[in-house]
Formats: C-alpha cells, sequence, structure tokens
C-alpha cells in the first residue's frame, strides 16, 4: 500500500479525512538496548573510577534513571529515522505555511529547515507566528514543516510541574485545576461545544453520513445508557459530569433517579437549571463536590464516569476504582470512558500529550494505554463486559468544535484575549488529527463486579451475534 509515495485520501462523510497521513519515528526506531546501556553503564563508570560501593552504585542508578530517560529520547527524538514512512509530502518551504514575525525564530527557521512544533506552538500563542489559511488544513500538513523534536521547555515542564503533579494529585489540586479550566465562563465552552454542552467524545452512527454535533452527542448519551442497561427508577451516578447534560438526559429519556457531580461551580449551576428546564428536577440533580466526598452510605445501581478518570491521577487510580466499586451495587454495571494513548508511539504523541497537560487538560496525567485501565479494573475487582474504541468518533467531535470554535472566533478573542484563543485554535485542530490517527484514542469500558452471584447471561445482547454484524457489514 502506497508503496510508491503516493496516498489516495479517503472520502468519509462523518469525519475530517487525512491528506498527508505521513509516520514519525517512535518506539520501532528506538533502541531500548540503548537506554538501558546508557542507564546501566555511567553509573557504573563513577562506581570503578571513584571506587563506590554497590549500594553507592544503585543509589547513583536511580538518580540517573529519569535524567538519563530524558537524554536518550532527547537525542532520539532528533535524530530516529521515521518508521515505513510510505507518504510523500510536498516538500514545500516554511514560508508556504505561516507568517514568522520574529527576526531571530525567522533567522533560524526558514527554507526547508523545520521548526520544532513545541517552539512552533510557543511563538505562535505569542503571536510572532501566523499561520496561512486554514489551520486544520495546515497541519494535516505538519510533518513537511514541522520537527516533533524534544526541546528544553518540555523537559522543564516534565520534570518540574507534570511529574510532581502525577506524584501529589491534592484535594485542593484537583479543585484548582478543575475550577479554573472549566469556570472560565460558559461562553467560552458553549463557542464550540454548541447548546448540549458536552465536553466528551460523540458518537457517529453512519460512516457515510455527516451528522451534526448534537446528533453525536445524543447518539452517545443513548450509547452509554442502553450499554449499562438503564431502566426506570434506577439510582445513576455520573462521576465527574460536567455540566449535567448525560445526568439530565438519562432521567429524561430512560426514567432515572441521576445524580451527578463536578467540582465546578459554574456547571454545578448550569446543569442543575438545565434538570429543572427539561422538566427532570425532582429526579435529577447536580452536586458540586469533590469525588472523594460522595456520601458511601447510599450505593447506584449503575454509575458513569464519562473522561474524568483520567484526573484522578496514576497514584490515586486504585482508591478511585475501590471507590467506585463500594457505591455500585453488587448487580450494577460500571461504565467508564477514558482518553487513552497508544503503546506504539511516535514522538508526536508526547509532544502532543505534554501540550495538553500544559494547556488544556492540567492534572489528567491517567491517560493511558488500554491494557493498563484493564489491570486497574480488574485488581479492584471488576470483570471487564465489553471495550469500544471510538478514538475516530472524538475525531469527528472535534472536527465540529473546531468550526463552531472558529465561526465564535472573533467574539472569544475580543472577550477572553488573544493567547487563550490561539491555544484553543492548536487544540482543536490538532487533536482532530491526533484523534483520528489513533495517537489518543478513547475507551468505552462497561464492568461489573466479579462475583459468583452475578446474572452475566442478562447481558448477552447484538454485540454477540453473528447475524447483527454480518447484516451491519453487507
Amino acid at each position: 500500500m502506497e508503496q510508491d509515495g503516493t496516498y489516495k485520501p479517503k472520502t468519509w462523510a462523518a469525519i475530517h479525512n487525512a491528506t498527508y497521513p505521513a509516520e514519525g519515528a517512535g518506539n520501532q526506531t528506538f533502541d531500548n538496548r540503548i537506554l538501558i546501556g546508557v542507564g546501566l553503564g555511567l553509573p557504573y563508570v563513577f562506581k570503578y573510577y571513584l571506587g563506590l560501593s554497590w549500594f553507592s552504585y544503585i543509589v547513583l542508578t536511580i538518580l540517573f534513571a529519569l535524567p538519563v530517560l530524558a537524554s536518550v529520547i532527547y537525542l532520539y527524538s532528533r535524530f530516529a529515522p521515521r518508521y515505513r514512512n510510505r507518504i510523500r509530502l510536498p516538500g514545500k518551504p516554511l514560508e508556504e505555511y505561516m507568517t514568522i514575525h520574529d527576526p531571530e525564530l525567522k533567522q533560524q527557521y526558514n527554507g526547508h529547515n523545520k521548526i520544532p512544533m513545541e517552539t512552533f506552538f510557543e511563538a505562535y500563542f505569542e503571536g510572532k507566528i501566523d499561520i496561512k489559511g486554514d489551520i486544520l488544513e495546515v497541519f494535516e500538513l505538519r510533518h513537511d514543516w514541522a520537527a516533533f523534536q524534544f526541546t528544553f521547555g518540555q523537559f522543564k515542564f516534565f520534570l518540574t510541574q507534570w511529574i510532581p503533579e502525577t506524584f501529589w494529585h491534592s484535594r485542593d489540586q484537583d479543585e484548582n485545576q478543575v475550577r479554573d479550566h472549566y469556570d472560565r465562563g460558559n461562553d467560552f465552552y458553549e463557542a464550540f461545544l454548541g447548546p448540549l454542552m458536552v465536553y466528551t467524545s460523540g458518537i457517529i452512527s453512519d460512516a457515510t453520513k455527516r451528522e451534526t454535533l448534537e446528533q453525536m452527542q445524543e447518539n452517545k448519551m443513548d450509547l452509554i445508557c442502553n450499554k449499562i442497561h438503564l431502566k426506570k427508577g434506577e439510582k445513576h451516578l455520573d462521576i465527574g459530569c460536567g455540566w449535567g447534560t448525560l445526568t439530565a438526559y438519562a432521567s429524561k429519556h430512560y426514567g432515572s433517579d441521576s445524580t451527578g457531580v463536578t467540582l465546578a461551580k459554574n456547571q454545578t449551576e448550569f446543569g442543575n437549571k438545565r434538570c429543572e428546564e427539561w422538566g427532570v428536577k425532582d429526579t435529577a440533580r447536580i452536586n458540586c463536590m469533590d469525588y472523594r466526598d460522595i456520601p458511601s452510605n447510599v450505593t447506584y445501581d449503575k454509575i458513569t464516569c464519562v473522561e474524568m478518570a483520567e484526573h484522578v491521577g496514576l497514584r490515586r487510580f486504585p482508591q478511585f476504582l475501590h471507590e467506585v466499586r463500594e457505591l455500585l451495587d453488587d448487580d450494577g454495571l460500571f461504565y467508564m470512558q477514558v482518553a487513552g494513548l497508544r503503546a506504539t508511539w511516535q514522538y508526536e504523541d508526547f509532544i502532543w500529550g505534554l501540550f495538553m497537560a500544559r494547556y488544556i487538560f492540567p492534572g489528567a496525567d491517567a491517560s493511558t494505554p488500554l491494557y493498563w485501565y484493564i489491570k486497574q479494573l480488574e485488581t479492584a475487582g471488576f470483570e471487564i463486559q465489553n471495550v469500544d474504541t471510538v478514538g475516530v468518533h472524538y475525531s469527528s467531535t472535534l472536527e465540529k468544535w473546531y468550526l463552531n470554535w472558529m465561526k465564535n472566533r472573533d467574539d472569544i478573542r475580543a472577550k477572553y484575549g488573544d493567547k487563550i484563543t490561539r491555544v484553543w485554535d492548536i487544540f482543536l485542530a490538532w487533536s482532530t488529527i491526533i484523534s483520528r490517527q489513533g495517537s489518543a484514542t478513547c475507551f468505552q469500558i462497561v464492568a461489573n463486579k466479579n462475583r459468583n452471584s452475578f446474572d452475566r447471561a442478562a447481558l448477552i445482547n447484538n454485540r454477540t451475534n453473528p447475524s447483527a454484524w454480518k447484516s451491519q457489514n453487507e
């Protein structure tokens, strides 16, 4: 396929189709033997020449671990070859894609001298660079003008902010990060989320059709309610409910008694107002609280957690799942939708991830490959019922957010300023591509308590019906 370097773009109506989906360097050209050799060898050189004890060698090796890992990845990101890239890029000079206003940057990066991605977006945020044409289309061609190599700024953020926050995740930290982000202003988010105010991936029902954002979000909420077999009168808890749309929707359309929990004050006020407007104020409510404060004396038939668990943090994830398990009835179902990363990584994946951690979702460090989530759930006493990967659905959602954003961009810029507007330009355009190509994705996981008495036969449905798949694929 594409042996001659050409690529025939796909024409799916449901998504923004790739024009030049080039492959970058990553772990398939990364030699772990070099990493291990450097990590163990350098401390041994010190031990040998300084006459240190084996205990000192072990301590030195541990101290070397992060700096060595960072240094080796930094060098590899600059010089590693691409892995089986067969996409022939246009080969245009940098000036075709952007205007560089800063004299120093302009002298350093011009012609066919590619600019590191982090250098580019930091300069774009400050107005030192402007993009020519549509941002999303320019990003489709990013391999023609960007170098995916790590920079000092990214290492500084990783070592001084990302790592400490990952190991800490205090209540104050989580509250400050959530409120700084989500209490920015409802109009800011409505500018791209639209009237439903759902900040998670929608679902495509037909790849050959161009559905609206609202249709996709209703598809997603119906899918969730059906995946957890939600029934009238059942107690439903939505952890990290955002603006409360799923909470209100479940109660309105499925008759559940639904409770949503969020740390953001604006989201709480908005969600309760929506429950009232949708006529479900007696059976749906939004509570402003930390998930750690959810009363433990009440259990729920169904629990959902839609793209919030990433914010729990790696260190606290096992405890979080234990708390969810205790809140869930023995015969209940737990739905967890989480953003994740591919295990077969490329350097772009990490550079995008650090950008997201710094500017968009600080504290969301538990975005991992699927196997990590599955292990955590099973270790916590859950049985996995089903898993769906919906990254391409997220791509379609993000594209629609991007289009909404560009339509409302001038108004947002006038109120919130140029820098935050430019940050969201990059976030929405780049993420549309990242989720489509699999760098980051989204997993929908349904689980139950792994108990002998659980009625597993009650969950048999068309997912395991061969004729249903056959009719869909004909």
